[in-house]
C-alpha cells in the first residue's frame, strides 16, 4: 500500500483517525442492534441512520488510511471485522423480524466468512488478493438493500408505495446475492490459480547443484 513521502520514516500512531473510525463503527454495531430491537418506529429510524453512518465510515476511515499513510496492522485487523460485523447484525436482525429471506442471509453471511478466510490464508501463503470492482459493486448493492428493508416503510407511507419500496428492495437485493456469490466465486478460481502457479514455480525452480556453472 503507497504511503506519502515521508510517511514510512515515522511510525503510525495507533490511535490516528482512520483507526478511531473504525473503533467507532464497531462501537455502534450493539448501538444497532439495541435500537433495532425495540420495534418502535423511532427507534427503527434512528437504528436505520446509525447503520448509515457506521457504513459511511467504512469508506471514510479506509480512504483517509491510504491517503495520509495511516495504514496500521490494527486497522487490517479491525477494519474488515467490523465490516462484516456490521452487516452480518443487519442481515440476521431483518431475517429474525421476517423482513429477509433466511436463504439469502445464510447465502451472503457464508460467503463473506468464507472469502475473509481465504484471503487471509492467501496473505500467510504471501499471496495478496485486493478486493476487485466487482466486490465494492457487493458491498454497495447489500448496503443499499439493507437500507432500504431497515427503514419502517409500513408506518410512513401508504401502503402500496410500501409495496412498491418493497418490490424495488428485493429486486436489488436478489442483484446483491448474485454478485456477492459471483464474485465470491472469482476469488475462490484465483486463489486456485495463484496456487497452482506457485506449485509449477516451485517444481520446475532446479534443484541445489544442478544449475548450470
Amino acid at each position: 500500500m503507497t504511503q506519502p513521502a515521508g510517511a514510512g520514516d515515522r511510525p503510525v500512531p495507533l490511535w490516528n483517525i482512520a483507526n478511531i473510525l473504525t473503533m467507532v463503527r464497531i462501537v455502534l454495531v450493539p448501538v444497532f442492534v439495541l435500537l433495532f430491537l425495540q420495534g418502535t418506529t423511532t427507534t427503527r429510524l434512528v437504528a436505520t441512520g446509525v447503520f448509515a453512518v457506521a457504513a459511511l465510515t467504512d469508506k471514510l476511515d479506509g480512504t483517509i488510511a491510504r491517503r495520509r499513510g495511516l495504514v496500521t496492522d490494527f486497522g487490517k485487523l479491525a477494519d474488515p471485522i467490523a465490516d462484516k460485523a456490521l452487516v452480518i447484525s443487519a442481515l440476521l436482525l431483518l431475517s429474525i423480524d421476517g423482513l429477509l429471506p433466511w436463504w439469502a442471509t445464510v447465502v451472503i453471511i457464508v460467503r463473506e466468512l468464507g472469502i475473509t478466510a481465504l484471503r487471509e490464508v492467501m496473505k500467510r501463503r504471501g499471496a495478496i488478493m485486493a478486493a476487485s470492482s466487482g466486490g465494492k459493486t457487493k458491498t454497495v448493492l447489500q448496503i443499499t438493500f439493507l437500507l432500504m428493508l431497515l427503514v419502517p416503510w409500513a408506518d410512513l407511507v401508504p401502503g402500496a408505495v410500501a409495496d412498491a419500496i418493497a418490490i424495488v428492495a428485493f429486486g436489488i437485493m436478489l442483484a446483491a446475492v448474485a454478485v456477492t456469490v459471483i464474485t465470491g466465486v472469482d476469488y475462490v478460481v484465483k486463489a486456485v490459480q495463484i496456487s497452482a502457479r506457485a506449485r509449477h514455480d516451485s517444481t520446475s525452480r532446479p534443484a541445489a547443484g544442478d544449475e548450470e556453472s
